[in-house]
């Protein structure tokens, strides 16, 4: 099913395949298999500077029994093509992770490679390994997948993370809330596609619309970086901020996940409360990662 298979978009995967990188990723948690890929190389190709999802994919890899190579944040003075340099490292590798600004960089990439890619972040479009961390962190959190109540709050224009995250759900039937400034919120062409698909969702505001209803709180940051107009960015760059105060109406199960870093949208004293998942979030990525790397080197 996997084998040799790029990680483009989460559109990519169906609810079974989903569904099987989540039990793949849960059983690596319990039983480590440090030996899996011994003799494969990663190449690992960060045009975008990346610090969690660079180095949770190259740990995946190094505790398989694998090797990397490859580089992050690298010189582009030389002006090599995207197309020429995949042709050039799939020689050298047995799977390309990848990392771009532009959208649609890792689609190039899979059509050049004669290996499997693996999209780790694609300008604003696409960030499916996240988005599978994302779904096995609410499954672990919540004990179930299905018919959970779900809000994302703050960059949903720009934020790849919530991208993929929204499109995921859609086989999960999912109520979602999205928390944001008009400016800001989730495109048009995600919102259409939840209609055809009968995902009920809704626009707000406020977090405190939403703060008593929902299972997962998925904060997000404004990030700068994506913002053609920088007087924009000004206007909305702390128009959400997390406190303790936010969470006395909160579900007692209820769980905060953010795809980091953040800036100061999460207030520090939310980390020492009940609600607080973002870095265990975050180690699953580690998971994740190998269950993906397993399956599309064919060895899981």
């Amino acid at each position: 099913m996997f084998k040799n298979k790029s990680i483009i978009s989460i559109k990519d995967l169906s609810r079974q395949e989903i569904l099987q990188i989540l039990k793949t990723t849960q059983a690596l948690k319990k039983n480590p298999k440090p030996k899996l890929l011994e003799g494969k190389i990663m190449a690992s190709l960060f045009f975008e500077p990346s610090t969690r999802t660079r180095l949770s994919t190259e740990a995946a890899m190094l505790r398989l029994g694998g090797k990397v190579i490859g580089f992050s944040d690298p010189s582009s003075k030389k002006k090599d093509s995207l197309y020429d340099t995949i042709k050039i490292v799939s020689n050298y590798s047995d799977v390309i992770a990848i990392r771009h600004s532009l959208e649609g960089a890792a689609q190039l990439a899979s059509e050049a490679a004669g290996v499997p890619v693996i999209n780790c972040g694609d300008g604003s479009n696409q960030h499916p390994t996240q988005t599978l961390l994302d779904l096995f962190t609410i499954q672990e959190t919540q004990k179930k997948i299905n018919y959970l109540h779900i809000a994302m709050i703050g960059d949903l224009k720009y934020g790849r993370t919530v991208h993929s995250l929204a499109n995921a759900l859609t086989h999960f039937n999912s109520r979602l809330y999205f928390v944001a400034p008009e400016s800001l919120q989730m495109p048009h062409e995600i919102l259409n596609d939840l209609k055809v698909k009968g995902i009920k969702y809704s626009l707000h505001e406020k977090i405190e619309e939403v703060i008593k209803k929902v299972d997962i709180l998925y904060m997000t940051r404004i990030q700068e970086e994506r913002f053609p107009d920088k007087l924009e960015y000004e206007r909305v760059k702390n128009v959400y901020v997390l406190n303790k105060k936010f969470l006395e109406e909160a579900k007692h199960s209820m769980k905060i996940l953010h795809p980091l870093p953040r800036v100061n949208e999460i207030d520090l004293d939310v980390d020492s409360t009940k609600h607080a998942y973002y870095f265990e979030q975050a180690q699953n990525g580690l998971y994740a990662r190998q269950a993906v790397l397993g399956l599309i080197m064919g060895k899981l």
